[in-house]
């Protein structure tokens, strides 16, 4: 599965384990720098998905607002 394709819950999940990971320590810089690496890319798909729900919140109490309005 490709990162575009990953769901929150997903991502979330998967950044745990890296997390997890690299505080258990023991792995080469070379390992720890790829999951860092991947943890950033994996927080950016979260970042994403929040905003986007974030939107869809806000839209949904504007909509809201202004049918109160109305």
């Amino acid at each position: 599965m490709s990162d575009e394709q990953l769901g929150y819950e997903q991502a979330r999940d998967e950044l745990a384990d890296v997390v997890a990971k690299l505080e258990a320590g023991g792995l080469s810089l070379e390992e720890s720098l790829a999951l860092w690496e991947r943890g950033e890319a994996l927080a950016k798909i979260c970042d994403r998905h929040l905003a986007g729900a974030r939107e869809r919140v806000e839209a949904a109490l504007a909509a809201a607002d202004k049918d109160d309005k109305a």
